[in-house]
């Protein structure tokens, strides 16, 4: 089992990512956060799994182990490959996964592209009591939340994942002043600012 890499960066993806450990080159499967921020001829530690096949040998990596143990426990729901577990951890982190479990609420698996209706009311019963409940966190003012939920969504419109979305939303935020954290056209401006065209471009594509 290869449960773990570190090499140099030979390619990326938007979804992959070539590491070179030893002169060997390994092709490895990676959510595309993962593969966005790889870059060639710097180094690169993944968490992986080596999924076997009849017919290919698949290794599937993650920056942390939080995700690859997710991604081992999704392969465990009836109709979930390693392709749509990937899917899932490529739209939603970690604690979105268990929060949507532990509220019974398949909407943001609905939402994942291969997931259909009757798969992700599965993962939610299946996954019942098989994941950690989602780390609390220090409640934002009800303002502060419909403002960066409603960036969100909007971010999510242009075709972002809503994973990279929320993640991207509250980063800006962190370093955005008080006015504009208060200002869903403020707070969407500076998202799109740290985002870039050319990833709302390929991520309108994907």
């Amino acid at each position: 089992m290869i449960s773990s890499l570190r090499g140099t960066v030979l390619h990326a993806g938007t979804d992959s990512v070539i590491v070179e450990v030893g002169g060997v080159g390994f092709s490895v499967a990676v959510p595309p956060d993962v593969a966005r921020t790889a870059r060639v001829g710097e180094s690169l530690f993944l968490h992986t799994t080596l999924i076997v096949r009849e017919d290919a040998l698949s290794l599937f990596g993650f920056a942390t182990r939080d995700e690859l143990d997710v991604f081992g426990t999704m392969l465990t729901v009836s109709g979930v490959g390693p392709k749509s577990a990937l899917g899932v951890l490529s739209a939603l982190t970690v604690d979105q996964i268990a929060a949507a479990v532990a509220e019974d609420d398949d909407k943001p698996f609905r939402r994942v592209s291969g997931i259909g209706p009757k798969t992700a009311k599965l993962i939610v019963v299946q996954l019942q009591g098989k994941l950690a409940p989602p780390v609390p966190s220090a409640a934002p003012s009800a303002a502060a939340t419909d403002v960066t939920d409603r960036v969100v969504q909007a971010v999510a419109g242009l075709g972002w994942p809503e994973r990279v979305a929320s993640d991207a939303v509250a980063q800006a935020a962190e370093g955005a002043s008080d006015a504009d954290r208060a200002s869903v056209q403020a707070l969407l401006r500076l998202t799109l600012a740290l985002l870039g065209p050319a990833q709302h471009a390929g991520a309108a594509r994907g």
